[in-house]
């Protein structure tokens, strides 16, 4: 049954060697990162199903948001744009 270990270093897979090779690999395009792990997490889960999802989740996903570059500073919406509770009730 297969076990999800690196061919070339028998660790598990993503090995810290994998991990930074698809890191560059995919360095401008992390949702397509994303999207690739993902597909073998359910290859994974498939495989191991006694492995708990959450432990396959941060092996297979999780550390792809673990990353030096600081995350987009989120915009805040100017309150006195939005419309209230009650004007959204008027108008409607």
């Amino acid at each position: 049954m297969p076990i999800w270990s690196c061919g070339g270093c028998d660790l598990p897979w993503p090995c810290p060697t994998r991990k930074r090779e698809l890191r560059a690999e995919y360095a401008d395009a992390p949702v397509s990162l994303a999207l690739y792990l993902g597909s073998y997490l359910v290859q994974a889960a498939e495989d191991m199903p006694w492995t708990p999802a959450g432990a396959l989740h941060r092996r297979f996903i999780g550390w792809t948001r673990q990353t030096s570059r600081p995350a987009p500073a989120v915009q805040q919406q100017d309150s006195a744009a939005a419309p209230g509770r009650n004007e959204r009730q008027q108008a409607g």
